[in-house]
């Protein structure tokens, strides 16, 4: 995790977290890293210092985090007799269950920070299929303006059916994660992205490519192409290169798009989840308290029965709470005459036998006195 540090004070930092296949994305987030190095200093403003974005993953500065520094993979490996996938997946978890402590960290840097990189390409399944990327996702975006990127390998993705895999991953992220999203095809240092983009927004095109195929997956990818018309036409693509620093003007520009986009669509609605999920609480609260009134009631009505008193009949729960530990006068005089009595009678009990042992104690020093008669 990487946060690029800015002067303004009162503008919350964006938290880009960036998803892909393995070995798609790393190079681009390094290079965001030292793009966000390059640009030049804002004037300084009285208020937190400000930093230069770390390299992600790697503690070379104040703004990054590691999760190896965490969670230990072989160990969790080793303890729970796994897998390198289910280490990955299990540590991950572990992670999760800790990351109050990073929204915490990024709590106190908001002041400060602009963005917030999350370096997760290679882990794609965790944003899926597992509960972390759930967990992860929600806690950043009900607090920080929140965007997905997905990164794309462009040189594995000239194949229609690669492509159309591809297109389905990042269809079921966004559904999942419900944020405002970016693909951002990489690599195009070695091709140019305007293949895809074409098949994205003609459909006959990506037809013509698909019938050069002759396998049955053709088929499926054909249909599937038809149901994510309506998914391309509000996808925001940028096409980046990470070794040259080619695109990145443009996929800041888009960035900023989606955070005005999760201002105007996704804030709303997360606030209202919260207020549902607010309302549904205190909705269960006063559903237990009717509850316990209701039994406080009943014992009230069946202890008033068995005394046969009229006056605690018209007793609440709340008077008899109110009364309890609150005696009277008399009360009190009662039960500190009985500790009396009680006290009284025990020593009444030990006199007694306290004066026979005197009396035979001294008869016997007597006897002992005079050993003649």
């Amino acid at each position: 995790m990487a946060a690029a540090e800015s002067g303004l004070a009162a503008v919350p930092p964006v938290c880009v977290l960036v998803l892909g296949m393995a070995g798609s994305g790393t190079t681009f987030v390094q290079r965001l890293a030292a793009h966000l190095h390059a640009l030049p200093a804002e004037p300084r403003q009285p208020g937190p210092r400000r930093h230069r974005a770390a390299r992600p993953g790697r503690g070379g500065g104040p703004g990054a985090a590691d999760i190896r520094d965490t969670v230990k993979y072989k160990e969790v490996m080793k303890q729970y007799g796994l897998g390198p996938n289910g280490g990955i997946v299990t540590s991950l978890n572990l992670f999760a269950t800790r990351f109050d402590q990073v929204m915490k960290f990024i709590e106190k840097r908001k002041n400060a920070s602009k963005y917030v990189i999350i370096d997760t390409p290679g882990q794609i399944e965790v944003f899926t299929w597992s509960a972390s990327g759930t967990i992860i996702t929600e806690a950043l975006a009900s607090s920080f303006p929140s965007v997905v990127v997905y990164v794309m390998d462009t040189s594995r993705s000239t194949n229609p059916i690669t492509f159309m895999s591809n297109m389905l991953y990042a269809c079921s992220i966004l559904y999942k994660t419900k944020l405002p999203f970016i693909v951002v095809m990489n690599k195009t240092d070695i091709i140019d992205h305007s293949f895809a983009v074409e098949w994205m927004q003609d459909f006959e095109t990506f037809q013509d490519a698909l019938n050069q195929e002759t396998s049955y997956v053709s088929n499926l990818t054909r249909s599937m192409s038809l149901v994510l018309d309506e998914f391309y036409s509000s996808l925001k693509v940028v096409g980046v290169s990470a070794v040259l620093g080619t695109g990145l003007d443009d996929f800041f520009v888009q960035l900023s798009k989606a955070v005005d986009e999760y201002e105007r669509e996704y804030r709303p609605e997360y606030e209202r989840l919260r207020k549902t999920l607010e309302e549904a609480q205190n909705k269960q609260k006063r559903e237990q308290l009717e509850h316990l009134w209701k039994d406080m009631g009943s014992v009230c009505v069946q202890g008033s029965t068995l005394a046969g008193s009229d006056d605690a009949t018209a007793m609440g729960p709340s008077e008899l709470i109110l009364t309890r530990g609150t005696l009277g006068e008399e009360e009190e005089r009662e039960s500190d005459t009985d500790d009396i009595d009680h006290e009284v009678t025990e020593e009444s009990h030990e006199e007694p036998a306290f004066r026979n042992f005197m009396q035979e104690t001294r008869m016997k020093y007597q006897r002992r006195s005079n050993p003649n008669e």
